[in-house]
């Protein structure tokens, strides 16, 4: 139990950035109108591509005997990568709707 307060309590700045994030992140998707959110997940795969790129370069300078460390990267880039194709595939789908028809 000490040890976990100890985290907290050395990394309080960091856990007030990830708690105002999501707060922000909440506000700013649910104020934008429902036809506007594909070509805002189109903005949102190039910021994953750069959590991908992030948890790369984490994941190669961790110790390889922490697991919890490696876990986490990989979960990190597999679940941006996952949000990536994603993005793409809805947004290819989107503009597949504004071509003309032959």
């Amino acid at each position: 139990m000490e040890t976990i307060l100890s985290f907290f309590s050395d990394n309080k700045e960091m856990i007030y950035f990830v708690i105002l994030s999501v707060f922000v992140g909440v506000e700013v998707i649910g104020g934008v109108p429902s036809v506007l959110h594909t070509p805002l997940m189109s903005g949102a795969n190039a910021i994953h591509g750069v959590v991908i790129v992030g948890a790369i370069h984490v994941m190669l300078n961790v110790d390889p005997t922490d697991m919890l460390a490696l876990s986490l990267g990989f979960l990190a880039v597999l679940l941006g990568t996952l949000n990536v194709v994603g993005g793409f595939v809805v947004t290819d789908r989107m503009l597949e709707m504004f071509k003309k028809k032959k």
